[in-house]
């Protein structure tokens, strides 16, 4: 009896092995063949797809993605990562400037669209001067197109050597603020051009490579 059970079970398992190459010869793997488009990150470069599930990877530095806002830019150049100074902020950046002793910093702040308000007003209740704490008056504003994006420009403040000038994103939800502030600039220039000061210049670039909703 025991050799009849072998017996079973033995030709069980050559049938099964038997099917299992022959599925194997008939059936060989085939390899994964992802479409052959590209991401083209904020920067200019671009990442294929990889792996099974044919996924884009993230772009690697200097591009910076923020999922939790829907945008992503590359960080100019001598720029490092730096503390957030309040809670509206979502990421700070600076850069040292040795001959200047100074720095130059790009700040980036949400705020989001009261159901009863607007974006412009969202805009006008938080461009406030830093040192009047009063909201800036209408001739701070103008209005700047930097790459696929148009961005109202509120000059924040202009006193005791700090230059603060903030570029608006209006969305459907929320409005999006970048700061660039140059400190030790010569702010009392009138022919100062800010922007070719190191912080407005940098974050006229990043603005430029801004992706994500707009």
């Amino acid at each position: 009896m025991k050799n009849f059970f072998f017996g079973v079970f033995l030709t069980a398992v050559v049938v099964a092995g038997g099917l299992i190459y022959r599925n194997v010869l008939e059936h060989p793997s085939q390899p994964i063949v992802c479409p052959m488009d590209a991401l083209v990150c904020p920067d200019g470069t671009s990442v294929s797809r990889v792996g099974s599930s044919c996924t884009f990877p993230v772009c690697p530095p200097p591009n910076v993605s923020f999922s939790n806002i829907g945008i992503s830019f590359a960080v100019p150049a001598g720029f490092v990562i730096a503390s957030l100074p309040d809670s509206a902020s979502v990421a700070a950046y600076q850069m040292p400037i040795p001959t200047a002793s100074s720095t130059a910093d790009i700040t980036i702040r949400r705020f989001a669209i009261q159901a009863s308000s607007t974006a412009l007003a969202t805009i006008k209740q938080t461009a406030i001067g830093g040192a009047s704490g009063a909201p800036v008056g209408a001739t701070s504003f103008s209005s700047k197109t930097l790459g696929s994006y148009r961005f109202t420009v509120v000059a924040i403040e202009r006193f005791e050597g700090v230059i603060d000038t903030a570029y608006y994103l209006a969305r459907s939800t929320d409005v999006l603020r970048f700061d660039a502030i140059d400190r030790g600039a010569d702010w009392t220039n009138p022919n100062l051009n800010v922007s070719t000061l190191p912080a407005a210049a940098a974050l006229e670039k990043l603005l430029a490579t801004l992706q994500g909703q707009g």
